[in-house]
């Protein structure tokens, strides 16, 4: 009897997720596009192609919603960055400065900053978007020490790492207005091999 009643639940539960999955892609999204005002719970369930009344199902407040949203997308972003190089990659610095530049200059960056925005003025999400911004922060920093073989035991390559995330956070500023890809490839390339001569 258990049995069939676990059985009959699964694919509700496969729904679920996947209807979970699909608000949280289109929170980030939405949150790229139209910015912090223009991204309401109804707005997001339309994109998702749910009722909003399903959508607070999910995530019962808007804070919710978008904080949820973006960790979800900076976790798959960790993970397809740490699948581009299984076998880690400090014999190609310049490749894993590139991949993390990129990861500030694509819509979950762009989500993250309309966040930042809305949580320096809205006191209710400023809490827990400082705390996901630590989390993420966090996780990044240990996927470029790993990625680039870098020895933090070592005086000032801890600093080195941070300074290459800090410099990528701005490349990614610097995208947002307007198309920065020339200069952003010769940052890059001056970048990669500073990392190279900072971490031997």
């Amino acid at each position: 009897m258990r049995v069939t009643a676990d059985r009959d639940r699964l694919p509700k539960q496969d729904r679920s997720r996947a209807t979970r999955q699909r608000l949280l892609e289109a929170a980030v999204a939405c949150l790229a596009e139209h910015g912090w005002a223009g991204s309401t719970v109804a707005v997001v369930a339309e994109r998702a192609g749910v009722s909003r009344g399903a959508a607070q199902h999910h995530f019962p407040t808007r804070e919710d919603l978008f904080t949820a949203a973006v960790e979800y997308v900076a976790e798959e972003r960790s993970s397809a960055l740490r699948a581009l190089f299984p076998e880690g990659a400090a014999g190609d610095r310049r490749a894993v400065v590139t991949a993390l530049v990129d990861l500030y200059t694509g819509p979950l960056f762009r989500a993250a900053l309309q966040l930042w925005v809305a949580a320096s003025n809205e006191e209710q999400l400023r809490g827990r978007v400082t705390e996901l911004e630590a989390r993420v922060g966090r996780e990044t920093h240990r996927i470029a020490v790993d990625l680039l073989g870098a020895d933090e035991s070592r005086p000032g390559v801890r600093e080195t790492v941070q300074g290459l995330l800090d410099m990528a956070r701005g490349l990614g500023l610097a995208n947002v207005l307007t198309d920065d890809t020339a200069r952003r490839e010769r940052v890059v390339a001056q970048w990669a091999r500073l990392v190279d001569g900072a971490l031997g």
